[in-house]
């Protein structure tokens, strides 16, 4: 009897649930079709209703919006988890080369120093530096120069080289009071002695007011290959051995060209060094007194 009851109920439940979510969703169409009327007829009256519903809505939503946040917010440090692990090995890698160099550097030290005694080698000066601010890039397409803010009040003097921490900028020109003329080792007036640093092999860098000068006067026969470092020489009593200048970019037919590891655009400051050698000065001197005149 009773199992009968239950199967009378769930026959008459079954007829009496559709009917209702029909209903519903007849309602809800109806509401949404007076809502669209009401909101044709009274635009302004519609704007405040979604606006105090927004504002009733507004907690229920934050409340149900900090479980995502924190959820993405977990997700992001998770995934910056992996990124920071990555960079770690990388700089464990890294840490463990710059070791390998650090001794191989002051193993090489050790032995330079033994050497130099064995040899009772003379070290030079120190050499003394004045660093200044680039004033004005006074060059164009037919000078490349520098005006930097030093002078004869700082200790700037006439051939004294100019450098960065990258390597050669050039030398100074001419000197006043309070500003120096630097001469680019671009500009068509600059000779620089240079030497292949990987080979040895001496030539001397030519500017050409182009963005990259030439190396000429090469042994015959010497092979440049691109990628190979330029440093000075030492010769002619110009610029100590052993300065940065540039790097081999093209070896061919038209000439051996190289990039200057300071790009002119990008100089502020720059150190006016006194290395004490007066190949250069010597050199404009003796021109002078033979009446000729240096640019």
């Amino acid at each position: 009897m009773a199992d009968r009851l239950r199967s009378l109920h769930a026959g008459l439940a079954q007829p009496t649930r559709g009917l209702g979510h029909r209903l519903m969703y007849v309602g809800l169409v109806l509401s949404s079709f007076v809502l669209l009327l009401m909101g044709k007829a009274d635009p302004v009256m519609m704007e405040n209703v979604r606006a105090q519903i927004t504002d009733v809505a507004q907690p229920i939503l934050d409340t149900l919006s900090r479980p995502i946040a924190s959820t993405e917010k977990l997700i992001t440090q998770f995934n910056s988890l992996g990124d920071i692990r990555a960079a770690n090995e990388r700089l464990r890698v890294d840490n463990d080369r710059l070791l390998q160099w650090q001794s191989a550097a002051r193993k090489l030290e050790a032995e330079n120093q033994r050497l130099k005694g064995l040899l009772n080698f003379a070290e030079g000066a120190e050499p003394g530096f004045i660093t200044a601010r680039v004033i004005a890039d006074t060059g164009g397409a037919f000078v490349h120069s520098l005006l930097a803010s030093a002078g004869l009040r700082d200790g700037a003097a006439k051939g004294q080289a100019v450098v960065t921490g990258q390597g050669l900028v050039g030398r100074v020109q001419s000197v006043g009071t309070r500003s120096v003329r630097v001469l680019l080792i671009t500009d068509l007036n600059s000779r620089i002695p240079v030497v292949i640093e990987s080979t040895r092999i001496r030539a001397i860098m030519a500017g050409d007011n182009s963005e990259r000068p030439k190396l000429i006067h090469l042994p015959p026969g010497s092979t440049v290959a691109s990628g190979d470092r330029v440093v000075t020489s030492g010769h002619g009593g110009a610029f100590p051995p052993g300065i940065p200048v540039g790097v081999v970019t093209a070896s061919n037919e038209a000439g051996v060209l190289v990039q200057p590891l300071v790009r002119r655009e990008r100089i502020e400051f720059v150190r006016i060094v006194d290395y004490g050698l007066k190949g250069i000065l010597d050199a404009s001197s003796a021109a002078e007194g033979a009446g000729i005149t240096k640019p």
